[in-house]
């Protein structure tokens, strides 16, 4: 018997934002693109995150538009990318991801990468002018160091709302969540299923098999219990359905330490510009 959906009002938040949410990194078939958000939204999901990169916020928005539920209702994120950090390219091409996105304004906007064309306080001062104008509500920034986080923090005059790393039971992130957690910073996991290898955990598919349900619910439930937000990608209904259903899922504390004590650590996404290489 397949377990029952949570509906929405079961998904925890992080300071608003709901802590499960639809990933759609290399969600790239249009169709397939706007079918899963519609899917995930109308599932439950409140929560969706993109990117400029990414190449889908057209359908992205377009997923969002057809499926029966409020824009307001709806956390969105997307990301400036890396190329487009000098400060006048951040106000730009943000204006033109509202545009793609079909809204006209974004609860949460992250500078992707540290890297290439960011300019530190110059890249952040146009964030601040895109907060002050109303266009975004909430900055954030990805793929930073705990150095680099605090240094966000300190330039910024909006709050430092989150840092989006990879985040698994493969990739802890310890560092990053404590420094998150000493400056009030939320921690948004990105490949929380680490691209499938969770799968082939044994210890995460010994737990899965205990309370019969998914690996991948395991790593999502272990990733709340650390206080991350989950952003995994799923595209049919089926995977899609199958996260969602992690939110009933609780582990002890004797599964967290099992988990905890894996003794692997493997970066899943890993390019040459990336802040720790």
């Amino acid at each position: 018997m397949s377990q029952q959906l949570p509906d929405s009002d079961q998904c925890p938040r992080a300071d608003g934002m709901p802590m499960l949410g639809l990933g759609t990194w290399e969600n790239t078939d249009p169709d397939a693109c706007i079918e899963s958000v519609q899917t995930a939204l109308e599932m439950g999901y409140r929560h969706v995150d993109t990117a400029q990169a990414y190449g889908n916020e057209a359908e992205v928005g377009e997923g969002i538009a057809r499926a029966d539920v409020d824009r307001d209702d709806v956390f969105l994120a997307t990301k400036v990318w890396l190329d487009n950090l000098a400060p006048e390219d951040v106000i730009e091409t943000t204006e033109a991801s509202l545009e793609r996105l079909g809204t006209d304004y974004l609860d949460l906007l992250y500078v992707h990468w540290p890297s290439r064309t960011y300019e530190g306080e110059a890249t952040l001062d146009a964030f601040d002018e895109l907060h002050d104008r109303g266009l975004i509500d909430r900055v954030a920034v990805s793929n930073f160091q705990p150095e680099q986080m605090e240094t966000a923090a300190e330039t910024l005059d909006a709050p430092l709302f989150a840092n989006q790393v990879e985040c698994h039971p493969m990739l802890p992130q310890e560092e990053i969540r404590a420094t998150a957690d000493e400056l009030g910073v939320e921690v948004v996991g990105y490949s929380p299923l680490a691209r499938g290898d969770v799968f082939d955990n044994d210890t995460l598919v010994d737990i899965a098999e205990d309370h019969g349900v998914s690996a991948a619910q395991v790593s999502l439930a272990w990733l709340r219990e650390k206080g991350v937000t989950a952003i995994p990608k799923a595209t049919g209904r089926e995977h899609v359905a199958d996260n969602w259903r992690s939110l009933d899922l609780t582990l002890d504390d004797a599964e967290i330490e099992r988990i905890d004590a894996i003794d692997q650590e493997k970066r899943m996404v890993d390019p040459g510009f990336g802040p720790w290489n």
